[in-house]
C-alpha cells in the first residue's frame, strides 16, 4: 500500500531525469556544433580566408584578365567598431556633408579637337622618349610626348620606361599600360609605332635634353629643323617638356586625351584595382588616403619630424648617395615651417579627426612601405580602426604577379584613389597631384589637399600644450580647408615677381588642373560646352 503511494512520485522523478537529461544532451550537443562544426558550416577562420579567383569572378579570355563579379571582402566578418566621438571631432556630425563632392558647376570633359585640327601629317622622323621618375611622373611626360610628337611630325615609338630610379622596376611599357588602346586611341592624332623599323635601328640619333616648360615655338623652330640632318630623335628625359599654359588649344585637349583616354593601364592592373575598389566600397564610402611617407620621400625631402636619430640618419645617407638628387644639405625644422614636408601618419590622424570623420570611416592606404612601420602608423590606426591596403585587401597570390614591380603596385593605388569618395594626399607630390587631376577630370570628386604650412603650426601648439584638440582645432582645421575640396577653378598662373624659369616653375601643373583647356561648361541646352 506504502508503495502504491509513493508510484507517482517516483514516475515525476523519472520524468524529471529525463528532461534533464534532454536538456544536457541538446546543450553539448550546441556546444559541439559551434567548437567543432562540420565540414559543411563556416568557420571562424574561414571568414578571414580570401575568396579564390574563381570566386571573385576572375576568368581568362584571349589572354586577358578580366573582372566580372565581386564579393565582400573576407575582413567584413569582423563586426566595424561603433561609431564614437574622439578628441577633435565636431560636435555635430554632419556625415552628408563630410562626404558630398563640390558643386561641379556643369563642368564637363570637352576634348574633343577643333573643326580645322586634321589628321597627323606625313612623319619627318621617329622621336624615341626616355621616360624618368615614378609611374606618375613617366605618365605625364608620356603624354607631353605624344603632343610634342604631334608638334613635330614625328612617329612616336613606344617610350621606354624608368628602370633606372630609386625603385629599380624593370616593368615595360605593356607590363604597365595597355599598349594596343595607346596606339588605337592616339590613331587620329599621333603615329605610334612599338619599335624602330630594322633599317634605322642603328641609325645615328640625335640625344636631346629637351628644354623644360617649353612653348610650341621651341619645338617648331629648334627641335623640328633636327630632322634635316636625323631620322630619330631621342629625347633624354620626358617630364616638364611642355609648358603648362599659353599653348594652342588643340594641343592642350590632345594632352588631356592622351592622359585621360589612351593611357590606360594593362588589362591585369585595371582588374585588380577594381577588385580592390570593390572589397573597400563593401565598408561603405571610404577615404583614399596618398601617405607619402616612405623612405625615398623622406630622404628627397629631408624631413625627420617624428623619427629618431638613427632614422634620421639613414635618411641623410640615402641623400648624400643619390647622385642625381642635387640638394645635400636641408634643414628638417626650416623645410616643415615651410610646409614642404609630408605630414607624419600621426599628423594625418588628427587632420582626418578634426575634419570630423568619425572613427568607423573606412580609409584605404595608396603608399608603399610607410618607414618606421608600425611605430609610425600606431597612432593612425588607433583612431580610424579600419585602415586598408592592397596587402590586407588581397590575397599574396592576388599581388603576386605586381610585387617587385614600384609601378605596377604605384598603378593599384592610383586607381582606388581616384575612385574613393574622398581623396586626401599627405603631400603634392606627383602621385597626389595626378589623381587630384584625374578626379577633377572627372566631376570634380571630393579631393581634400591639406594646408601643410598652416597645420604643422596648430600641430605644434597642440604637442606645446598651448592648444587642445577639440571644438576649438576642429574649427579652425574645417575653416581653412573649406575651399580645398576641389571645387572648380582655373589654373593657376605663374607667381607675380617671378621671371625666367623659375616663373614657368611656379605655374600650377596641367596635370593638376585641366580646366579650362579640358573641361566646359554645358550650355543651358545640354549639348554644347563652352569654356570660362
Amino acid at each position: 500500500m506504502h508503495k502504491r503511494k509513493n508510484r507517482p512520485l517516483v514516475l515525476l522523478r523519472m520524468v524529471l531525469m529525463v528532461a534533464i537529461c534532454a536538456i544536457a544532451l541538446v546543450a553539448l550537443f550546441s556546444v559541439h556544433v559551434h567548437v567543432f562544426p562540420s565540414s559543411k558550416l563556416r568557420t571562424i577562420s574561414d571568414s578571414y580566408k580570401l575568396p579564390t579567383q574563381h570566386e571573385v569572378g576572375y576568368h581568362r579570355l584571349k589572354n586577358e584578365l578580366s573582372w566580372t563579379q565581386e564579393f565582400s571582402p573576407p575582413q567584413l566578418s569582423k563586426v566595424p567598431p561603433p561609431l564614437h566621438k574622439l578628441n577633435g571631432a565636431r560636435e555635430i556630425l554632419d556625415l552628408d556633408k563630410l562626404w558630398k563632392p563640390p558643386r561641379p558647376r556643369d563642368f564637363v570633359p570637352c576634348i574633343e579637337p577643333g573643326p580645322s585640327y586634321s589628321s597627323p601629317a606625313e612623319s619627318r622622323g621617329y622621336l624615341l622618349v626616355h621616360t624618368n621618375g615614378g609611374l606618375n611622373q613617366m605618365r605625364a611626360g608620356i603624354c607631353d610626348m605624344v603632343a610634342v610628337a604631334r608638334i613635330i611630325n614625328a612617329t612616336l615609338v613606344i617610350p621606354e620606361l624608368d628602370k633606372r630610379s630609386f625603385w629599380q622596376d624593370s616593368s615595360n611599357f605593356s607590363d604597365v599600360f595597355d599598349e594596343n588602346h595607346f596606339i588605337s586611341v592616339l590613331v587620329n592624332d599621333v603615329k605610334v609605332v612599338r619599335k624602330l623599323p630594322k633599317d634605322l635601328a642603328t641609325a645615328t640619333r640625335a640625344v636631346k635634353h629637351l628644354r623644360s616648360w617649353s612653348g610650341i615655338d621651341y619645338y617648331q623652330d629648334e627641335i623640328a629643323h633636327m630632322w634635316e640632318e636625323y631620322q630619330v630623335i631621342r629625347a633624354a628625359k620626358s617630364d616638364s617638356r611642355l609648358a603648362n599654359n599659353n599653348l594652342p588649344p588643340d594641343i592642350q585637349k590632345l594632352r588631356c586625351r592622351a592622359c585621360y583616354q589612351a593611357l590606360r593601364f594593362a588589362p591585369r592592373i585595371e582588374a585588380m584595382g577594381k577588385l580592390l575598389v570593390e572589397r573597400m566600397r563593401s565598408y561603405g564610402r571610404f577615404i583614399a588616403l596618398h601617405l607619402r611617407y616612405e623612405k625615398d620621400m623622406l630622404a628627397f625631402s629631408g624631413c625627420t619630424h617624428g623619427l629618431s636619430p638613427v632614422e634620421a640618419e639613414e635618411l641623410a645617407t640615402i641623400r648624400e648617395n643619390t647622385a642625381y638628387w642635387k640638394v645635400k644639405d636641408i634643414d628638417p625644422i626650416e623645410q616643415r615651417a615651410r610646409g614642404l614636408c609630408p605630414l607624419t601618419p600621426k599628423e594625418v590622424a588628427m587632420f582626418i579627426t578634426a575634419l570630423g570623420y568619425p572613427s568607423n570611416t573606412p580609409i584605404y592606404i595608396a603608399a608603399g612601405e610607410i618607414y618606421g612601420g608600425d611605430n609610425q602608423i600606431s597612432e593612425l590606426r588607433s583612431r580610424f580602426p579600419i585602415l586598408m591596403s592592397k596587402e590586407n585587401l588581397a590575397s599574396v597570390d592576388e599581388l603576386e604577379p605586381f610585387m617587385g614591380h614600384a609601378s605596377q603596385m604605384a598603378a593599384l593605388d592610383y586607381i582606388v584613389s581616384v575612385e574613393s569618395d574622398v581623396f586626401i594626399p599627405s603631400y603634392s607630390g606627383n602621385m597626389a597631384r595626378a589623381v587630384e587631376g584625374h578626379r577633377r577630370f572627372l566631376g570634380h570628386r571630393k579631393t581634400i589637399s591639406p594646408d601643410r604650412k598652416a597645420l604643422v603650426r596648430l600641430f605644434d601648439k597642440v604637442e606645446r600644450g598651448s592648444l587642445k584638440e577639440g571644438k576649438g582645432l576642429s574649427d579652425r582645421i574645417v575653416e581653412i580647408h573649406r575651399r580645398r575640396q576641389g571645387s572648380p577653378r582655373r589654373r593657376k598662373g605663374p607667381i607675380s615677381g617671378t621671371r625666367g624659369m623659375d616663373r614657368f616653375r611656379s605655374e600650377e601643373s596641367f596635370y593638376v588642373n585641366p580646366l579650362p583647356d579640358c573641361l566646359c561648361q554645358k550650355e543651358m541646352s545640354g549639348v554644347n560646352g563652352s569654356q570660362i
